[in-house]
């Protein structure tokens, strides 16, 4: 299979991620922020964020990574797009069911309300589990060494290093429904209801 198709993929994948998230942005960035905690350890995560984005593109464009190229199969390929079209979908759902709610960043916005509903009745992070798939899509689809895994090893970095904050943040605001929240949800998948009524 030509690598050209794997091109494509990439940029399915980025201009799916533009236009789902654009006009929640365009939205949320009219409302007043009422808690801000980017410091300089979010400021190089967004950095490095950006970075890893921009690297398949590069690669589309140029042949600036082309020695890191391997051939590209059908299998891989197939499954790539299995997990852009299932990431896509989550993407574009956790958008909508957020609504306004949404930042990019640390922040929290005035009269921002804890979402419960829709997909975030069971998952508390179903943006963080889209751009999951998003960059395994990527890795399986893309045939480079570097620009194919880059977004899944960047986006797990922004996670692991991230996610705690994130949820500091939302006890600070939300206290004890919050609390209650995370004893119901999962963090990336639907926690398993015997296990919710276990705990």
């Amino acid at each position: 299979m030509n690598p050209w198709y794997g091109k494509i993929a990439v940029l399915v994948v980025f201009l799916g991620i533009v236009v789902i998230r654009a006009p929640h942005g365009s939205r949320s960035g009219k409302i007043k922020i009422v808690d801000d905690r980017r410091g300089p350890l979010e400021t190089g995560l967004l950095a490095v964020a950006w970075i890893v984005s921009i690297l398949p593109l590069v690669w589309v464009a140029s042949s600036l990574l082309s020695f890191a190229d391997y051939p590209l199969h059908p299998l891989p390929y197939a499954l790539g797009l299995v997990f852009l079209a299932a990431g896509l979908l989550l993407f574009h759902r956790s958008h909508a069911d957020l609504g306004t709610n949404w930042s990019i960043t640390l922040q929290v916005r005035e009269n921002h309300r804890l979402v419960t509903s829709g997909i975030y009745a069971r998952i508390r992070h179903p943006m963080y589990s889209a751009l999951f798939l998003l960059a395994i899509a990527q890795a399986l689809a893309l045939p480079n060494w570097i620009a194919g895994p880059a977004y899944l090893f960047g986006f797990g970095l922004l996670y692991v290093l991230r996610v705690n904050a994130e949820e500091r943040m939302m006890l600070d605001r939300f206290g004890a429904e919050y609390e209650d929240y995370r004893r119901r949800s999962g963090r990336l998948f639907p926690k398993r209801r015997a296990a919710s009524r276990a705990s």
